[in-house]
């Protein structure tokens, strides 16, 4: 896996994992549902944008090392169907 920012990315997952933690607190103590999917919401953003940052990384190593050795079409293929999970 190439990601210029693993040590970022990290950080970012670990502060997501704390905002999960707080949204099911949130759900014990009976907060208001607006509330809640707001803070869903916010978290959703925030890992859509770890995994455009771990496509960056990919895209800069993996899928530029296999067009370099012209073995680009299995990780094309690969990629798109990755894609087409994240639009759905």
């Amino acid at each position: 896996m190439y990601v210029r920012d693993k040590e970022g990315i990290t950080k970012r997952l670990k502060r997501l994992e704390g905002q999960i933690r707080g949204i099911a607190k949130m759900v014990e103590e009976d907060r208001y549902c607006i509330d809640i999917l707001n803070q869903i919401e916010a978290a959703k953003g925030a890992l859509d944008k770890v995994a455009l940052l771990i496509l960056e990384g990919h895209l800069k190593g993996c899928v530029k090392r296999a067009i370099k050795t012209g073995e680009e079409e299995p990780v094309i293929k690969e990629l798109l169907e990755v894609l087409d999970k994240f639009i759905r």
